[in-house]
């Protein structure tokens, strides 16, 4: 894990970070182990918030790290922000547990449905903090429409992002925390899977447009997928493939061959693609279906990113 550590904070250190504006930070809940918060970061003021009269999301973003480290407010993520603020979005920076910190995890042949388990209740956790802060902007009027939000994750986030769009379209316990009506209004995942202990995933509503950014090489979260019986690790390409696919879902996918987890802390190079996703997807409800592979030298290649799950645990 140490490795995996020190490369994160490399690239945050050598990014030439700026800050951004903070809004306002509030208090979501308290846990057992932790105070749970979020940050909000108001488009900038002048920008242009909606598109021929349709309010552009905010995007509720859930950040990375393994579910061992990380933070809402890494300055790493903030030129992300800035970029999200200057061209009208809103943006939600939350906290969540991390259920695998401290936590023992093995992934040879003897121990991976165990450590299976305990990574699905580490996803698990992640989404009930998730729709506390969902429910705190309803409750709450802090200058976001709760009802026009993006979800979007790195890594450990987007796996609690997936997630957690997975479980408002099929209502499970802990979405009964919010109105039934509720749903995201679109989902970016960069390098995002979803732990299922129950088979492929399966929507009882159709979900929201779902972004999709993977590297074909990652070594951290599965680029297709692992399945054992029922148990299964379904990364961006499968999903895409045996679910969304099949399904006629509205979905994008950008698949970045050579390319390792860095893709998950790509959010500021893929910006093109993320625009036109809110803007068509999203905010003019277009079926619109992308599937790419893209070979870009304009997209950053972090080689200390270049993981596997035995450098992260």
């Amino acid at each position: 894990m140490r490795r995996w550590l020190c490369a994160v904070a490399g690239i945050l250190l050598c990014a030439g970070l700026s800050a951004q504006t903070l809004s306002g930070t509030y208090t979501v809940a308290q846990r057992d182990t932790c105070v749970l918060m979020l940050d909000v970061y108001l488009p900038t003021a002048g920008s242009q918030t909606s598109i021929n009269g349709n309010p552009k999301p905010s995007v509720l973003f859930v950040f990375g790290g393994g579910f061992v480290t990380g933070s809402r407010n890494d300055a790493f993520y903030m030129p992300w922000f800035k970029l999200l603020n200057d061209n009208g979005y809103g943006v939600v920076s939350v906290d969540y547990r991390l259920g695998l910190k401290g936590k023992k995890m093995n992934f040879d042949i003897f121990h991976v449905l165990e450590s299976a388990r305990i990574t699905k209740k580490a996803v698990e956790i992640g989404v009930e903090d998730v729709f506390a802060s969902v429910r705190f902007l309803i409750d709450h009027e802090v200058g976001i429409d709760p009802y026009n939000l993006v979800i979007s994750g790195s890594s450990a986030g987007a796996m609690i992002s997936l997630s957690s769009a997975l479980e408002t379209c099929s209502r499970t316990e802990r979405s009964a925390i919010l109105p039934e009506f509720f749903r995201f209004k679109g989902v970016i995942s960069f390098a995002g899977a979803i732990m299922t202990l129950s088979g492929m995933p399966e929507y009882r509503s159709t979900p929201p447009p779902h972004l999709f950014f993977h590297g074909t090489d990652d070594g951290a979260v599965v680029y297709d997928k692992i399945k054992f019986g029922r148990y299964g690790y379904i990364g961006s390409s499968a999903l895409v493939r045996d679910v969304f696919a099949k399904n006629n879902y509205t979905y994008a996918i950008y698949r970045y061959p050579g390319h390792s987890h860095d893709i998950a802390a790509n959010m500021y190079a893929t910006w093109p693609e993320q625009q036109l996703f809110l803007e068509r997807n999203v905010v003019m409800e277009m079926h619109r279906v992308i599937d790419a592979t893209v070979v870009d030298p304009a997209i950053p290649v972090y080689k200390s990113l270049a993981i596997s799950v035995n450098d992260i645990y």
